[in-house]
């Protein structure tokens, strides 16, 4: 299938749209009915899990053992948890939110200098897959490529502000070595050998890229989301959120959990292709975005991905008779451009692939 080169429809920047003072918002951000935010939909004492990572280098083997189990349950019961002691610096955490929310701010001239194509989306966008006529996103985004070094290119990284792309070299290296933390994690708690995600993602030869969101105030944030109702196709997102705004929402069940983040917390979930390897016993969950009224808001979504061209499948210790294997083989790359294609669903796309078995 030929990689898509133009976008169906003359693209609009929310932000611009945002900006323009308008007390409505254009038709083609209205979702219907079944698909709006409800409000006071969250039960307030809910939360996704909250995980010390300190615990995993503790030097007592009975909290060592019970974060694990922690981490287990999440992965398996919510697909997504919160992470403190991570490791990365609170400073850094701080300026990579906020030397990108200083992008957003830049002049639309500086910014369309990295308008982009959906033909791999780096660089700065305002619209999510191929349909034409379809419902759009309250969102705008940049994205960027970190791995492989192939395809990291600092010239379609902005210039501006002038150490944006020093603080994202620098995070970027430090999410990366989260992911290789967790991957040995997951191998462990799933039986597999501790090496066994890391090598089926490709080893040290994986894909890491970012995609930063930039969500506008909204005048009807009850008729819209800032992203529509999904599940990520990758291995594992590392979502650095807005600490001053709640947006994120995670489905659970059947209600929508409004996501409360912590200080310098890092928001982790499980993607669709960890989903295919643990044959389902991890799972990639459906979340969306809503949008505010008062407030803009900026998080950092990291994608840490297999290497394109591998066969990605359940793992053959995972099948039994009682466990048959879920899914067919695919590669990273086909489930993507698949993805790409279609956007956001509103529904976890990854069990569309049971259906090819």
């Amino acid at each position: 299938m030929a990689s898509p080169c133009d976008w169906p429809e003359p693209v609009v920047r929310v932000q611009s749209v945002s900006e323009s003072g308008s007390s409505t918002i254009p038709d083609r951000y209205i979702k219907p009915p079944s698909d709006r935010p409800s409000p006071n939909l969250s039960p307030p004492d809910i939360n996704i899990p909250l995980i010390d990572l300190a615990g995993l280098t503790d030097g007592d083997l009975a909290v060592r053992e019970a974060t694990m189990k922690e981490i287990s349950a999440a992965c398996r019961e919510w697909g997504f948890f919160q992470v403190v002691n991570h490791g990365l610096r609170a400073e850094l955490v701080d300026r990579a939110r906020e030397i990108w929310r200083e992008f957003f701010h830049e002049s639309m001239e500086v910014k369309q200098r990295y308008a982009n194509s959906p033909k791999t989306y780096e660089g700065y966008g305002s619209r999510l897959g191929l349909q034409k006529g379809a419902i759009l996103d309250w969102s705008d985004y940049y994205f960027l490529h970190y791995l492989p070094s192939s395809l990291k290119d600092h010239n379609k990284w902005p210039h501006q502000p002038s150490s944006l792309r020093e603080v994202v070299e620098e995070y970027s290296k430090e999410i990366v070595r989260l992911g290789n933390v967790l991957l040995k994690v997951f191998s462990k708690n799933l039986g597999l050998r501790h090496d066994y995600l890391q090598n089926a993602f490709g080893g040290e030869d994986i894909g890491a890229c970012l995609r930063v969101n930039f969500y506008p105030k909204c005048p009807q944030p009850d008729l819209t989301l800032g992203l529509s109702s999904h599940s990520d196709p990758g291995g594992i997102t590392f979502l650095l959120p807005d600490e001053n705004v709640c947006g994120l929402q995670v489905c659970r069940g059947q209600q929508w959990i409004t996501v409360r983040p912590v200080p310098h917390g890092i928001i982790v979930n499980i993607g669709d292709q960890i989903q295919v390897i643990s044959n389902a016993i991890y799972k990639s969950v459906e979340h969306r975005v809503v949008v505010n009224p008062n407030k803009e808001r900026v998080s950092l979504a990291y994608f840490y991905n297999p290497k394109s061209d591998l066969l990605i499948q359940p793992a053959p210790e995972l099948i039994t008779p009682e466990t048959p294997s879920l899914y067919p083989s695919m590669t990273f790359d086909e489930y993507r451009l698949f993805i790409r294609t279609r956007g956001p669903q509103g529904k976890s796309q990854v069990e569309s692939l049971k259906s090819q078995k």
